[in-house]
């Protein structure tokens, strides 16, 4: 025992873990010029699931007003995703914004748009220290109504608000926005974008999870201490994580495995009652709900059910390995060992721990879905320096995983994970899916474009820019021939028809003049999902369209 106790010493000063990133600013990212950063307090105070009082959120936010007149009175709220320890603040998420040389918040301040970011910061309130950017998604949201409430007092004219919700930010303002208009409070409000949100749940693999946890409980390591407490242990994420191992741990053990307990379980007392509560409030219904999401749209998989992460032995000392080896959840109804773990020492094992996991007879395991990627590697900082975890790193054999999947950031409630999206089933009413996965709020040209769109109202979003009587789809899904049923009374002299995938590329497009009736367009579309665009210069409609 004493030199098992000896052994835990040396891995305390040798196997650290660095800080885990969910989120990189892009390479040659361009930053603004920070001016003044400003606080805001909630006026609405939320009292957690595990909190005996209501405390009032606050936030620091900066305006970046526009380059044409200065002027507030086109606001586009950004908000700050999961950021546990405020590692990325108002400068680094403006910076997030960056694709390709460009920068999104740039291009729209030049078109006169103002650009007003609220980071979610570490505070104290009510003698409470808070985490923002890894607290109870309520309570920023009340943050944020605070934001939306003053804007809408400061601002010049009578522009309605945007609002950008990257990751959890996307949960943020869903609830904000849902919670005014459940409680009589108008947002003044026209477009909300979520942004690879998980609106059904996130997940890190509870492989990692165990192994962490492992670490910080048993090796006492203090940095993996701090990454149970400031992330895993954190309100937010036991609020979304559809897997916890606090859902997995034997009673009485704070690092052991209840064997019976191999089902994914999310955090006992938050997880639930968060997605119940999310799911009684709903989307809002006076705003225009968009999504831009990373996940694949076509079923690509992030490696496999089952795949080894990693198996490999890590040097500690002279004296002193260890042999990891981690896993993806399995297959639809299979078990398999995700955790194992063995101390030797002068090469004799000493030590080990091992855990198992389950997958529903719904869905092969999340770890391996279509969705927004995590890196392993950036969860573990690049190693921080530490050969130990350099040499993991090196090791491994599968890097990403589904961090957002499709089916949560497309908000549709599917038991399968893997299951080509229906976007009927979808509450927004406009996409943007690219056909990889992509890291998780990753900004590309396309979903750039795609935003930029929305917001400079290409596609409907303010009332006026409607047309009075909709068009409609004389038959969806639709075969060979598009049939659109034009309004009565309607008149114009062109009308424009353009056919978009669901990734937003343009297919077809097609002018109509003095369009009366109905309109008969033939196609030769394949199956699928399309919109369809119809503009004749002041008003814009959008239909989603089905193609047999």
């Amino acid at each position: 025992m004493k030199k098992f106790y000896v052994l835990l010493l040396i891995l305390t000063t040798q196997f650290t873990f660095a800080q885990i990133r969910f989120q990189n600013i892009p390479e040659n990212a361009i930053y603004p010029e920070s001016k003044a950063v400003e606080t805001i307090t909630a006026n609405i105070g939320y009292q957690g699931y595990e909190e005996t009082q209501a405390y009032f959120g606050e936030g620091e936010y900066e305006i970046f007003l526009d380059n044409l007149d200065g002027v507030l009175d086109k606001p586009i709220i950004v908000l700050d995703g999961f950021d546990p320890g405020d590692a990325r603040n108002i400068s680094g998420l403006y910076a997030s914004l960056s694709f390709g040389g460009q920068n999104m918040a740039d291009i729209l301040r030049d078109e006169g748009f103002d650009i007003v970011v609220l980071n979610a910061p570490l505070y104290n309130t009510g003698g409470k220290d808070i985490d923002g950017g890894a607290d109870y998604i309520q309570r920023n949201a009340m943050v944020l109504i605070a934001m939306i409430q003053k804007l809408n007092a400061d601002k010049v004219g009578n522009e309605k608000l945007v609002v950008l919700g990257p990751s959890m930010g996307g949960l943020i303002a869903r609830y904000a926005l849902s919670y005014m208009e459940n409680n009589s409070l108008d947002p003044e409000m026209r477009l909300y974008i979520s942004f690879d949100a998980p609106h059904r749940g996130a997940n890190i693999p509870i492989s990692l999870q165990y192994l962490i946890n492992y670490f910080a409980d048993q090796v006492g390591d203090a940095t993996a201490q701090q990454v149970v407490d400031q992330l895993l242990s954190s309100p937010a994420a036991k609020e979304m994580l559809v897997d916890h191992l606090l859902g997995h741990l034997l009673t009485g053990s704070t690092y052991e495995q209840d064997p019976t307990k191999v089902l994914p379980l999310g955090a006992p007392g938050f997880r639930n009652e968060f997605q119940a509560e999310l799911d009684a409030l709903g989307f809002p219904s006076n705003v225009r709900n968009v999504a831009m999401i990373n996940g694949s749209g076509n079923g690509t998989t992030t490696g496999s059910p089952g795949i080894t992460i990693v198996n490999t032995n890590l040097t500690i000392s002279a004296t002193t390995d260890v042999d990891v080896a981690l896993k993806f959840t399995p297959v639809a109804n299979q078990t398999n060992t995700v955790t194992d773990v063995t101390v030797n020492f002068f090469g004799i094992p000493i030590s080990t721990f091992q855990t198992t996991s389950q997958s529903p007879s719904s869905s092969d395991g999340v770890d391996s879905a279509p969705g927004g990627t995590g890196s392993i590697s950036d969860a573990l900082g690049d190693g921080g320096g530490n050969q130990v975890l350099i040499d993991f790193i090196n090791a491994l054999q599968q890097d990403l995983y589904s961090f957002i999947p499709a089916m949560s950031s497309l908000a549709i409630e599917n038991s399968d994970w893997f299951a080509t999206p229906d976007l009927n089933d979808s509450p927004f009413v406009n996409f943007y899916i690219p056909n990889e996965n992509e890291p998780h709020v990753t900004v590309t040209g396309a979903n750039a474009q795609f935003a930029l769109d929305e917001i400079r109202n290409g596609l409907i979003s303010v009332g006026e820019n409607q047309f009075s009587n909709q068009f409609i789809l004389s038959q969806n899904p639709v075969q060979k021939t598009i049939n659109i049923a034009v309004p009565k009374n309607y008149s114009t002299e062109k009308l424009t028809t353009t056919v978009f995938s669901i990734t937003g590329q343009r297919l077809m497009q097609k002018t109509w003049t003095n369009p009366s009736e109905e309109l008969s367009w033939s196609h030769y579309l394949s199956s699928g999902i399309y919109f369809l665009k119809l503009n004749d210069g002041p008003s814009v409609q959008t239909i989603k369209m089905v193609v047999e």
